[in-house]
């Protein structure tokens, strides 16, 4: 979230967040009745309506909620079905988004009077749980981020802990088990009535329209008593207190500090960097798995040997590169080749030759946010190569562009070079950007 919380919800986020530091085996008793607090709803939607997404099964849209409902009534309507505790969410509408492999991955959509009230839930107990996760966690936490995680790898790997398990959990989010989610959840919260509306979260009905358009509803995470709702608001810190356990446990039993085995999380992504044996840290990674009710994916996963070997994580390969600058070989990290394929595919999309009736304006407006921020996301460590044939694509599918457009039979290389082209319409360039790590070439 970008936005800055009113003052009220910060002191109350504050102190929440020091009684939980300063007591770590405190249970709290009462936070139901935060949640329902005017000033946490309000900022609540405000969240939510930053983060734009689509309407839930009711159809109702931001813009219904302000143009023709009233937010003040909306969010005073919302307030008193929470406070007499007669809310009960709606079915999550799935859809399904293409993965690069050719599967898909599914996307749950809330009505937005659940993603406010969970996220309302989530600006009480995020402040809360944010004490007991621990460093190697990543994800969807308050000044951390995937880049972080990455430069964490790296660090690992230069201190010489070079056997690493490149590991994969299948469909993680559908698999945590809601009893065992609750009592880690209950290790924190008492509040009943609290506790009540998470479960009520975890069991919601999903809708789904099939081939002909039909609507269906299943009830398949209450039946299976396991999954989180991917897609809503609550669905980050759920499953960062459950990855929790995996990672505690590491500690706890002794394979982080026997194995010399340290582990780099992010949501389902996670690598274990050894200077012991990777493949018994494999096994015993299996194993704990397995007792916490998920699945590791034999298929993606396996041991990996760097520097002879290179491995993907959150985007980047990691391993031996060489260094235009002396051609000798270092330890290092770079935009990984399916990351950039799929950004050249992207913008391939975008120049598509059926988009000549567009303007070069909206042409160039439409994927400069695009280009800014794949850039600002791979910005560590070796990116010369990645930026340069990202460049070079980015000028030849608008070259083809142009000359489509303006019915030019020719290559086009004199009349819409690559400078005019980028000094006149204000073309986004990679090139010249500096990695952010001291080892990086840009």
């Amino acid at each position: 979230m970008s936005l800055a919380p009113p003052e009220t919800v910060q002191k109350l986020q504050n102190s929440l967040h020091a009684k939980a530091k300063g007591s770590p085996g405190y249970r709290f008793y009462a936070l139901y009745d935060k949640v329902y607090r005017a000033d946490v709803l309000a900022y609540a939607y405000q969240c939510c309506r930053a983060n734009k997404g689509a309407a839930g099964v009711d159809g109702q849209t931001f813009a219904d909620i302000e143009e023709r409902y009233g937010l003040d009534r909306w969010l005073g309507e919302l307030q008193q079905v929470l406070k007499d505790k007669s809310y009960r969410p709606s079915a999550v509408r799935r859809v399904w988004i293409p993965k690069p492999d050719g599967k898909q991955r599914p996307l749950g959509i809330p009505t937005i009077k659940d993603r406010v009230a969970q996220m309302a839930a989530v600006l009480v107990l995020e402040p809360i749980f944010e004490t007991d996760l621990l460093p190697e966690q990543y994800a969807y936490r308050p000044q951390r981020s995937a880049l972080d995680a990455v430069s964490h790898v790296v660090t690992l790997l230069q201190a010489g802990h070079g056997q690493v398990v490149d590991a994969d959990l299948s469909g993680y989010f559908d698999s945590i088990p809601h009893a065992e989610l609750l009592k880690s959840l209950a290790r924190r919260i008492s509040d009943g009535a609290m506790m009540h509306v998470l479960k009520l979260w975890l069991c919601m009905a999903v809708e789904e329209e099939d081939a002909r358009g039909r609507k269906q509803r299943t009830t398949r995470n209450r039946d299976a008593g396991k999954g989180t709702p991917q897609g809503a608001p609550i669905s980050p810190l759920l499953s960062n207190l459950y990855m929790r356990r995996f990672v505690l446990g590491w500690q706890s039993l002794g394979y982080q500090q026997r194995l010399q085995a340290f582990i780099v999380n992010d949501a389902d992504d996670l690598v274990i960097c050894c200077r012991g044996s990777a493949q018994a840290a494999l096994d015993a990674m299996r194993q704990m798995m397995s007792r916490l009710k998920l699945t590791v994916n034999e298929v993606k996963t396996r041991v990996c040997q760097v520097p002879q070997e290179t491995f993907d994580f959150l985007g980047y390969t990691f391993g031996r590169l060489w260094s235009p600058r002396t051609g000798r070989p270092y330890l290092g990290v770079c935009p990984a080749k399916k990351r950039i394929q799929r950004i050249c595919d992207k913008v391939s999309e975008l120049t598509d030759r059926r988009r000549t009736s567009y303007s070069i304006e909206d042409v160039v407006g439409e994927r400069n946010p695009i280009l800014s921020g794949w850039a600002n996301y791979f910005s560590l460590g070796s990116v010369s190569h990645a930026y340069r044939t990202v460049d070079n694509h980015v000028g030849h599918r608008l070259r083809m562009w142009l000359n489509a457009k303006h019915k030019v039979h020719c290559v086009g290389r004199k009349r819409f070079t690559d400078s005019a082209t980028r000094q006149r319409l204000g073309l986004f360039c990679l090139q010249g950007r500096k990695g952010s790590l001291p080892w990086a070439q840009a």
